[in-house]
């Protein structure tokens, strides 16, 4: 086995367990998806297991030293060889170059006499041919640092990987090469992520939830047809303990009605002639008879109400959240946006894109904007919003109403509780009831309404975000949605990607994740290009001046 943890357990100091006896293993070579809702700890469980945080209790063998790479890559001060931490090596690799005999430097290098051409090739290899090993890592994006830490799987070789949320910040042609890297190396990966395509590629599937951890042998395409199979299984459940309930009414309600009999049929014997002490003996035990049957049946009808509501709580756990908008008003095909011959550029910059842009957004359509980072698929989404004016060409808008979701969900980036930021989309004068029920309806129950939006994670924003246009019964004419999947957790991803799919308004999305945009129904893609050479212009301009 490469990973063995045992009865393990964390919790943060003066706080409960985040995680509690955990037991699981990997064994050499496997390749396997960590999923679970947020707030269930899979990332802390990576944490455990790359040895940057040490458990409360159990213990973690691993094989060899795990290679992690976080899903928040923020490193401050340093350059890109410390980040890879082969800076001590390449130091020690131009001491020797430079003439030294110093024992230390041979040390250090340990014969690793190609680490600078291996760095050199692992950073071409990801597009990052402006960056060398002494660039620092501040001035780099968010997809650049992810792909100077995916560089380094290519220079250290390990035989343990760790990924979370590797794909976040990666253009479609970065994730596509992490497609294949992952399919192909001899190597124990475990990886946190959303992206249906990539966890299609790993042959075992890890649920972490506060119950603990189940394993599924197969992919998440497997996970997911063994999860419908036990809501089925669930849902029959459900109907099984319905009849019973119902015939333990139905006997309960007899069984009165016959002691109800016997007791009228006593009453008529008194004036029989029988003597009293036998009718009462009579009256006496029919009660107690009755009594016991009453007691018996009232049992099995508590404990089948028991039963029924105990798994209809754990149906409402597993099942989706589903929300709905009412259609658009414009009418399908009514032209919204013409755009002829346009560019744009910044101040003191030449255009971004080698060709002038051409199109139409028509009512109804699903447009993909494609193209790799910095190819500015943002500018061009203000451009067709009238955020921005183009340097050159063209650009005719119909009156048209529209939501921008960008992938930080900044509407609900306030400083106010749940309840009131839900108050303010209250342009109906719905009753307070109606609104608290909506939040109730989007898994928000009374007890996180006085939660701060600030402290919201991102899927938990999405589904605010969403209750809040529902509550205000202003559906937008087009949703623009800007890396909308990146921040989300699998629930999350379906209850969007359900979202969106069912909308039948106009839909502009910019997303490098395939499954996402495959599921929501495309109808056309933009491919954007920019003019040769202006990405490594944007490089240079990063790049720190050298001291005089």
């Amino acid at each position: 086995m490469s990973i063995i943890v045992s009865d393990v357990s964390y919790h943060y100091p003066n706080q409960q367990a985040l995680i509690a006896h955990l037991g699981f293993s990997v064994s050499s070579n496997g390749k396997a998806s960590l999923i679970g809702n947020n707030g269930t700890g899979k990332s802390t469980l990576l944490r455990l297991l790359a040895g940057e945080l040490t458990p409360s209790s159990g213990a973690i063998q691993c094989s060899s030293q795990p290679y992690y790479i976080p899903q928040q890559t923020t490193i401050t001060g340093k350059s890109v060889s410390e980040a890879l931490k082969i800076s001590e090596k390449i130091n020690a690799l131009h001491h020797i170059c430079n003439g030294s005999n110093e024992q230390i430097h041979y040390d250090r290098l340990a014969d690793d006499w190609d680490i600078e051409s291996r760095c050199r090739s692992a950073l071409d290899f990801w597009g990052l041919t402006g960056i060398d090993p002494a660039f620092p890592m501040d001035a780099l994006s968010g997809g650049e640092k992810s792909k100077i830490f995916l560089a380094g799987l290519l220079i250290h070789k390990p035989d343990i990987i760790l990924f979370d949320e590797p794909t976040n910040h990666l253009d479609r042609a970065g994730r596509d090469k992490l497609y294949d890297y992952i399919s192909t190396v001899k190597a124990t990966i475990i990886t946190v992520s959303h992206d249906i395509t990539l966890l299609n590629l790993l042959n075992t599937t890890y649920e972490l939830s506060e119950k603990g951890i189940r394993i599924y042998g197969g992919n998440y395409s497997f996970y997911k047809e063994q999860k419908e199979m036990e809501e089925q299984a669930l849902a029959r459940q459900i109907n099984s303990e319905e009849a019973s309930l119902r015939l333990a009414r139905k006997k309960a309600l007899e069984v009165r009605e016959r002691q109800e009999k016997r007791m009228s049929r006593a009453s008529k014997d008194t004036s029989s002639g029988i003597p009293r002490i036998m009718l009462k003996g009579r009256r006496d035990s029919g009660e107690n008879t009755g009594a016991k049957l009453s007691g018996k049946h009232t049992g099995i009808i508590s404990e089948a109400q028991q039963n029924l509501s105990a798994l209809r709580q754990k149906q409402r756990i597993n099942s989706p959240l589903k929300i709905d908008f009412e259609n658009t008003q414009l009418h399908r095909g009514k032209l919204l946006v013409e755009a002829v011959n346009i560019n744009f550029g910044y101040p003191d910059d030449r255009f971004i894109w080698e060709t002038p842009l051409n199109m139409e957004i028509r009512s109804g359509e699903r447009i993909h904007i494609t193209g790799n980072n910095g190819t500015g698929k943002t500018t061009l989404v203000k451009l067709l919003t009238g955020e921005l004016l183009p340097s050159e060409g063209t650009i005719k808008r119909a009156d048209f109403s529209y939501i921008y979701l960008d992938q930080q969900y900044s509407r609900t980036d306030k400083d106010v509780t749940v309840l009131e930021l839900s108050r303010t989309y209250n342009f109906d004068n719905l009753q307070e009831h109606e609104i608290r029920s909506k939040l109730n309806r989007a898994l928000f129950p009374q007890e996180t309404w006085d939660k701060n939006c600030r402290t919201l994670s991102g899927g938990e924003r999405m589904r605010l975000h969403l209750c809040c246009l529902t509550i205000s019964n202003r559906i937008p004419d087009m949703f623009i949605l800007d890396e909308p999947t990146n921040n989300l957790d699998i629930s999350g991803l379906s209850i969007l990607t359900d979202a969106v799919k069912n909308y039948r308004g106009t839909v502009l999305v910019i997303s490098h994740d395939k499954y996402f945009t495959d599921t929501v129904g495309i109808t056309k893609s933009i491919e954007l290009k920019v003019r040769e050479g202006r990405q490594s212009d944007h490089l240079d301009r990063r790049r720190p001046s050298a001291s005089p």
